[in-house]
């Protein structure tokens, strides 16, 4: 039953014969996980916790960056520092507080993301790497769980409904993780700031109407969206059998190519500052994007990870080289690439700038 508050703070959605107070009460009662609240995460928690959905989950295990604020408006200025899942709950608390809201300041892996899913009735995906996606893909085809699925990309999103009513998953839609260097991220390549807040609301649609149960979901169809010439497209796919019958979790960053690999030595920040103050002998490769460099660098060269290849003829493999990106990802595969091609001495940067 509605409290008089609830009917209250409802009363539009009440007005409408496909929610009314039985829809509102399916709102109430349901337990929604949003998983990353960062650009997408944001407006979904916003509009989930507007709407009366009775608990939210909000797994992050980031704290606010200054360069968040451009589009994750849950955050002020004020919050830069702080725990992304402390601070959203505290303003979705002030927001409605109707709603009960979990903040869980934890990494999801392999090892708890069973643990952790099962507890709610739909999961949202607003991360922004493979390696979690495949993952909390996979759990929820497991624990049986609807999976509403955002992903943006300098002006483009994307959003769609996965593992609704036995339809298809996120591996119908991508088999296979894209290559390394194939798929930049948004702290590499820049987005919109606008555009996350419209796929998170197209996002939250679609998961309240996974809970009420009306309209037709994103289930194996894919809503693209281009910001820069205002078009919708829509694609449609396919179950692909055999998707359904997992039968455990993996290691999802061996399968996305993400985990460090032996191969690579690595040279922590400290190790690098004190070659560096010793004026050793050494080549520092930076191997991020010219915009990247253009708003914060620590010198050496500027070769962006796809150019490398073409380049290599440029580099002395008698000197010691030292390679270095913005989280130490892209470095890993470019010391991968110098190693496979004869240089012999080459380090990452551990973690990348993130320890300068």
């Amino acid at each position: 039953m509605l409290t008089s508050a609830e009917t209250r703070r409802y009363d539009r959605h009440l007005r409408l014969p496909e929610i009314g107070s039985e829809g509102q009460e399916k709102l109430k009662a349901a337990r929604v996980l949003v998983v990353g609240c960062g650009g997408l995460g944001c407006p979904v928690l916003q509009y989930l916790a507007a709407a009366g959905v009775g608990t939210l989950g909000l797994l992050d295990h980031d704290t606010v960056d200054e360069t968040n604020l451009q589009r994750q408006v849950l955050y002020a200025t004020a919050d830069v520092g702080r725990p992304k899942a402390e601070a959203a709950a505290e303003k979705l608390r002030a927001q409605n507080p109707l709603v009960t809201v979990q903040p869980l300041r934890v990494r999801l892996s392999a090892a708890n993301a069973l643990e952790i899913m099962t507890d709610y009735d739909v999961v949202v995906d607003c991360t922004d790497n493979f390696a979690t996606r495949y993952l909390v893909s996979d759990a929820c085809v497991l624990l049986g769980k609807p999976l509403v699925f955002g992903a943006i990309f300098k002006f483009e999103g994307q959003v769609s409904v996965f593992n609704y009513q036995g339809g298809p998953t996120y591996r119908c839609l991508f088999a296979q993780p894209p290559g390394p260097g194939e798929a930049p991220s948004c702290n590499e390549i820049g987005v919109l700031g606008v555009l996350p807040g419209i796929i998170g609301t197209l996002q939250a649609s679609e998961a309240l109407k996974v809970v009420l149960g009306v309209g037709e979901v994103l289930s194996g169809r894919l809503l693209v969206f281009d910001a820069l010439y205002m078009q919708f497209r829509t694609l449609r796919f396919q179950a692909v059998p055999g998707n359904q019958q997992l039968t455990g979790l993996i290691d999802y960053d061996q399968f996305c190519g993400d985990a460090p690999t032996d191969a690579v030595p690595e040279i922590s920040a400290d190790e690098l500052r004190q070659k560096l103050q010793a004026q050793e002998p050494l080549q520092l490769l930076d191997v991020r994007e010219p915009h990247e460099y253009a708003a914060r660098h620590i010198g050496g060269r500027l070769i962006p990870l796809g150019q490398l290849a073409d380049a290599l003829s440029t580099l002395d493999p008698a000197v010691p080289i030292v390679v270095h990106c913005a989280s130490g990802k892209r470095s890993r595969q470019a010391a991968e690439l110098l190693l496979s091609h004869g240089f012999q001495q080459v380090t990452s940067l551990r973690n990348g700038l993130q320890d300068w």
